[in-house]
């Protein structure tokens, strides 16, 4: 069957409500009765709470209750966040919740904030990464981790954890996961080497600078059923954490998954206990909308880590051995952590004949760890491509030849211990060397360099099930829990109308919630389109089937004989034969109508994944008296499997460059020696603005994925992975400075030129 309408450039579906503000976001909706929340945050980043004061706020005109963790119906011991949605006894980061004053406006809850005085017993607050593995350093949190965790770990990638063995290695409490991968003498293939690079880098931690902060609001239907109605990444998930929280039943939960402002990774399930507990325990409806400041200083932003690496490669530059030591800094999450995604993704898209690689999730007064588009990838990228490019340098080899020679084909080892599914690193690379950009790094004058650094998305795996339905109008409705937080409803527009065989504009996508919807995973990890797509897929094909089914009745012709193309069913080979889909509609859902509906069900389960590699080159000139980084060009090539859409794979492409940037030159979360954040607003926080985004030149490499829907995969991941380590190429290629610190700040490069 032919697949016109694959490989087309059309406007995302949700475009025109976007655009023209049409579109209802979760703070948006109407619920009568609604109460306000505000909370209130920890003012330390490590103390024991001694008691909250609540009478002033209580006082105030138009507050209904100041509540505070022991006022929550929870049914859940533990520490994270889902468990203990405001401080019970300990406070583990500045930011923290620890109270939430309900109003009858926002207005009053806000002002009734500021009086609630939480008295605390400051204890010494963990910050140092390093210092806290230590063994006898202070811990982090005094109060142990109950035993049980929530749905929340892992759902981004599909990669094993390796082992996590503790051999004889003596290590502090804070040390709360330990990952070891390894293969052969890794120590001793790297001495054997004929060059040897090795480093230290470190990458701070990152917000995800949504333009929607959290928002949530819960209240409960005269039946009993609590509804959520949020701003989530994944309804399903939502609904399991928040059946833990309150030891509910899933049938007396309904999340409604409202249409998502940004996410990156920062939204899943973090403010829907507190709305939902302040719904069950007031028996009203309440709404948390989170105020900048306080998105800033009590979600879930990216970690930071430091990277100790070293590796190795002969003359002819064939890779030998990789050493990693691997440091996340969890923040106050014991739940879940990256340190098994970026030990696996250290090694890049290459091959190497021995690894030993380890990963430490690490636990501080920081923060609450969250995800961020790429989780542990970006940070792992950075080390490894800064290395690679000295190796070249060493070696006196093209820095992409030298890439290409180790590149990964399908089949080979993973360090992870499975072999790579099919993948397109070669390709990739063999775009980016034969760019323009790369030609001419010979002839650029003085403090101007190019650089070049690549990385993949192992993509993420997770069922998935779509209905498909067609209505008598002869339009096709898709039926699909998913949410769309990236333009995936547009992708499943087309692979719908390609699979049955509709115009795209005769299709449209609706979102059902828990209650009523098929099930979906939650959006995040690159799995969307390649999951739910493959879903979306075979629920058209099964709703073809009925279609072709009802026509060789009415046309007297073997369903094998019939075709359907735009909107018509009609004899291979005699187009005269034919009937529309909307006639056969018609004649079906009515009374008496002689034919099953035209509907399909659909569903995936993919157990193979479909890794995503992105190359960039970027163009950059250093001020050597100010260290100022200027960003001249960019360009980024990248597998995508099948482009359903080149405009969105397109835009996903320079998003992802564009965050990239933000890691290489300017975003930095910043706390002082005790743990207090300094950078709580877009005012002391940066991320690249439009003057600072040079051209980007997008370059789409097809490799298809056998299992992806019309050979599609998840992209949304891998653009941002190897952003920073090319643009800190380029500045070691201008300047001979080798930056081992992200954010290259002028600060930091002005330094490093003078060392």
């Amino acid at each position: 069957m032919s697949e016109p309408y694959i490989g087309v450039s059309r406007p995302r579906v949700d475009a025109p409500d976007k655009v023209t503000g049409a579109t209802r976001y979760a703070a948006d909706g109407y619920v009568h009765g609604l109460l306000h929340a505000r909370l209130v945050l920890s003012t330390e980043a490590h103390a024991r709470i001694r008691a909250v004061h609540r009478e002033d706020a209580l006082a105030m005109p138009g507050v209904v209750a100041v509540l505070v963790a022991a006022d929550l119906p929870l049914a859940t011991t533990g520490t994270d966040r889902t468990a203990e949605p405001l401080a019970r006894e300990e406070v583990v980061f500045a930011g923290q919740p620890v109270a939430m004053v309900i109003g009858e406006t926002q207005a009053a809850a806000e002002d009734a904030s500021e009086l609630v005085f939480v008295e605390l017993d400051s204890l010494q607050p963990v910050v140092d990464l390093e210092e806290a593995m230590r063994p006898g350093a202070a811990l982090a949190r005094l109060v142990e981790e109950a035993e049980g965790g929530g749905d929340l770990e892992s759902i981004h990638a599909g990669v094993d954890h390796g082992r996590a063995d503790a051999d004889q290695e003596q290590l502090s409490g804070n040390v709360l996961d330990r990952v070891h991968r390894t293969n052969g003498d890794a120590a001793a293939a790297i001495d054997a080497s004929d060059s040897v690079v090795s480093g230290t880098f470190r990458t701070p931690w990152v917000y995800q600078a949504y333009i929607e902060p959290q928002v949530s609001t819960a209240w409960l239907e005269p039946s009993g059923t609590l509804v959520v109605s949020t701003s989530t990444q994944g309804s399903f998930v939502t609904r399991s954490e928040l059946a833990r929280a309150f030891g509910l039943s899933l049938d007396r939960i309904r999340v409604v998954a409202e249409p998502l402002g940004g996410a990156f990774g920062g939204k899943f399930a973090l403010v829907e206990p507190l709305a939902a507990g302040a719904a069950l325990a007031l028996r009203r409806p309440v709404r948390l909308v989170l105020t900048r400041r306080e998105d800033f200083q009590a979600t879930n932003p990216a970690s930071a880590q430091v990277t100790h690496l070293r590796v190795g490669a002969r003359k002819d530059g064939t890779f030998t051995g990789i050493e990693a030591r691997m440091l996340v800094d969890r923040g106050s999450n014991a739940g879940w952590g990256v340190e098994g995604i970026t030990s696996s993704l250290v090694a890049g898209p290459y091959r190497w004949q021995a690894h030993d690689v380890v990963g430490y999730g690490i636990q501080t007064n920081r923060f609450t760890f969250g995800a961020y588009r790429a989780p542990g990838a970006p940070t792992a990228a950075f080390a490894l491509e800064s290395l690679l490019d000295e190796l070249a340098q060493a070696l006196g080899l093209d820095p992409i030849e030298l890439r290409l020679k180790n590149a990964v084909v399908e089949g080979d080892m993973g360090i992870g211990g499975n072999p790579f599914p099919t993948i397109g690193a070669v390709e990739v690379l063999e775009q980016v060397r034969d760019h323009p950009l790369w030609a001419a790094r010979s002839t650029l004058p003085d403090d101007e360099g190019i650089g070049v650094a690549a990385g993949y998305w192992p993509g993420g795996n997770e069922p998935a099930a779509a209905v498909c339905r067609v209505d008598t109008d002869g339009t096709m409705t898709v039926v699909t829990s998913a949410v769309d937080m990236s333009g995936v409803d547009s992708g499943f527009v087309v692979i719908a109308a390609a699979a049955f065989g509709l115009s795209p504009d005769k299709v449209r996508v609706v979102h059902a919630d828990t209650a009523t919807g098929p099930y979906a995973g939650a959006s995040g990890g690159s799995k969307v389109t390649y999951t739910v797509g493959r879903a979306v897929e075979g629920a058209a094909r099964a709703a073809r089937v009925k279609v072709l089914a009802a026509a060789s009745q009415e046309l007297e012709i073997a369903p094998d004989d019939l075709e359907v193309v735009d909107g018509v069913v009609r004899a291979v080979g005699a187009p005269g034969r034919s009937i529309t889909v909307e006639e056969l509609a018609k004649k079906t859902l009515r009374f008496g109508g002689r034919y099953e509906p035209i509907e399909g069900h659909g569903g995936s389960a993919q157990t193979v994944g479909a890794p995503s590699v992105a190359a960039h080159l970027s163009h950059v000139r250093v001020d050597r008296e100010t260290g100022e980084v200027e960003l001249l060009r960019h360009v980024v090539a990248q597998d995508v499997g099948r482009a359903l859409n080149p405009a969105l794979v397109e835009g996903q492409m320079r998003g992802g460059a564009v965050q990239g940037i933000g890691w290489a030159l300017f975003e930095q979360l910043d706390h002082d020696e005790d743990g207090h954040l300094l950078t709580g607003s877009f005012l002391d926080y940066a991320v690249p603005v439009a003057e600072r985004v040079p051209e980007i030149d997008t370059l789409i490499v097809e490799v298809p994925a056998p299992d992806g829907p019309f050979g599609a995969k998840g992209i949304g991941e891998a653009p941002v992975v190897a952003a920073a380590p090319a643009i800190a190429n380029a500045v070691a290629a201008a300047t001979g400075a080798r930056l081992h610190e992200l954010p290259m700040t002028p600060a930091r490069v002005w330094r490093a030129l003078r060392s």
